[in-house]
This record gives C-alpha cells, sequence and structure tokens, in this order.
C-alpha cells in the first residue's frame, strides 16, 4: 500500500507541475514564424535569462513532465521489482537511475531544439520548411512502431524484471538495471518523443495523447499489435501534416 500511495502522489504532483508549466507558458503565446507557424516559448529565453538558468528550467520541467508521462507504465515494473526483491528503498534506486536516463534525453532534445529554433529564426526560408519537416518527422515516427527494433525493445519494457539473469539486489546494480530500463524505454518511445517534441512540447492535448500510447503499448496485452496500430494513426498524422503544409 506504501508504494501505491507514494506512487499516486508522485504521479499527481509531477502531472499537477506539468500543468501549471504548459499554462504559463501558453499564456506568454508565441512568436509568428515564416510559414505560418508558430514557435513555442518552451525554445525562447526570457529577457536577462542566462543559458545555464534556462537550460536548468527546462530539464526541469522536463524532469516533472517524464515522470508525470511515464510513471502509470514504469510502476508495474517497479512494483514486480519490489515483490521480488523485498527492498523498497532499492525499487526508488532503480526509478533513480531510469529517470536519469529520461534527463540525458531531456538534455539532448534541448540542444538540439534550441539550435534549431535559433537557425529558424535567422533564416527565414529554414523557417518556412518547418511545416513539412514536422509532418516528415511525424511520417517516420509512426514508420517506426513498426518495425522489428520497436519490437525487441517494447519486449524488454513490458518484460518482468530480472528474466533471464539475476536479480539486481544491491545499490549499484540496482541503479544499473534501472539505467537498462530506460535505455530501452527511451529507444521504445523515441518516436512518439519526437512527435512531442515537434508538434508542441507544451500542448497538454499533445502530452496526454503520447502518454496514453506508450501507457496502452506496455500494458495491453497485444502490445505490439496496438503499436502498430498507433503508428497507423502517426502516419496518416504525418501525410496530413505534410499536405497541409504545402
Amino acid at each position: 500500500m506504501a508504494f501505491l500511495g507514494v506512487s499516486a502522489l508522485l504521479f499527481v504532483a509531477s502531472a499537477a507541475a506539468t500543468v501549471g508549466w504548459c499554462a504559463s507558458m501558453s499564456a506568454m503565446g508565441g512568436m509568428p514564424m515564416p510559414g505560418g507557424w508558430t514557435m513555442s516559448m518552451a525554445w525562447m529565453r526570457m529577457p536577462g535569462q542566462t543559458l545555464p538558468g534556462f537550460a536548468a528550467s527546462f530539464l526541469g520541467m522536463w524532469v516533472v513532465m517524464m515522470v508525470a508521462m511515464m510513471l502509470p507504465s514504469l510502476s508495474l515494473v517497479l512494483w514486480r521489482y519490489r515483490e521480488a526483491i523485498g527492498r523498497s528503498w532499492l525499487t526508488a534506486v532503480v526509478g533513480g537511475g531510469y529517470f536519469f536516463v529520461w534527463t540525458l534525453f531531456g538534455m539532448a532534445a534541448f540542444s538540439l531544439g534550441v539550435a534549431l529554433t535559433t537557425l529558424a529564426m535567422q533564416r527565414p526560408a529554414l523557417a518556412r520548411a518547418v511545416p513539412s519537416a514536422v509532418g516528415v518527422v511525424v511520417l517516420i515516427a509512426g514508420a517506426y512502431q513498426v518495425t522489428t527494433w520497436k519490437a525487441r525493445e517494447l519486449a524488454s519494457c513490458r518484460g518482468e524484471p530480472g528474466r533471464g539473469c539475476a536479480l539486481p539486489a544491491d545499490p549499484g546494480m540496482a541503479w544499473r538495471h534501472g539505467l537498462r530500463q530506460g535505455l530501452h524505454c527511451s529507444s521504445c518511445c523515441v518516436g512518439l518523443m519526437a512527435v512531442l517534441l515537434v508538434i508542441g512540447v507544451m500542448d497538454l492535448r499533445v502530452m496526454a495523447a503520447v502518454a496514453a500510447a506508450i501507457t496502452i503499448e506496455r500494458l495491453a496485452p497485444a502490445g505490439e499489435r496496438v503499436a502498430r496500430a498507433i503508428g497507423a494513426v502517426v502516419v496518416g498524422a504525418g501525410l496530413l501534416l505534410i499536405g497541409n503544409a504545402l
């Protein structure tokens, strides 16, 4: 019961913080760009804000957002681990390793996002190509959903801890176990996370849809078929975006 209570509190707190962050970003509006799109304030520094401060602010909210999005599906993995090991504090170590990987993912996303948005502001021709590029990214993300690599990584995410190897029963092994889970998860979800990043990292509707897709393909009995169905929907969305951009 304590595990479920802590998980629920973490989810509610992270979800509330994410909603508040998205609301504050939305209230600021965005910057109209050539090509008929609007640049999100999530990729823009506030007046007087240093680059390290900007990066820390983005990364902090990214980690909170990842907790809100990933905890519903991760909780089952952590619960199985806790039942197998019987040590709650090692379960927290596994979770720490898992979200450390997503922190690194966020650092990479921030660096790439800021670099691309800076170029878009400096080069109008590049800015006009962004709507088409977004459609292409979404199309590729949908195609990724039906690949063998995606199926293999999804199977790793859905598998019970310790299958085929000794259960990690000390802090170092638990941390590495969390890192492995995070690597499998980030590889499995890279397409859906790309959709979130290019369509709207502060759009609650997109965030909720991506979180729901990740959770369902992890927990549904026929996860691989669900992932393929999600891929078909994402491919359709990518084609629609490309058509609207032309």
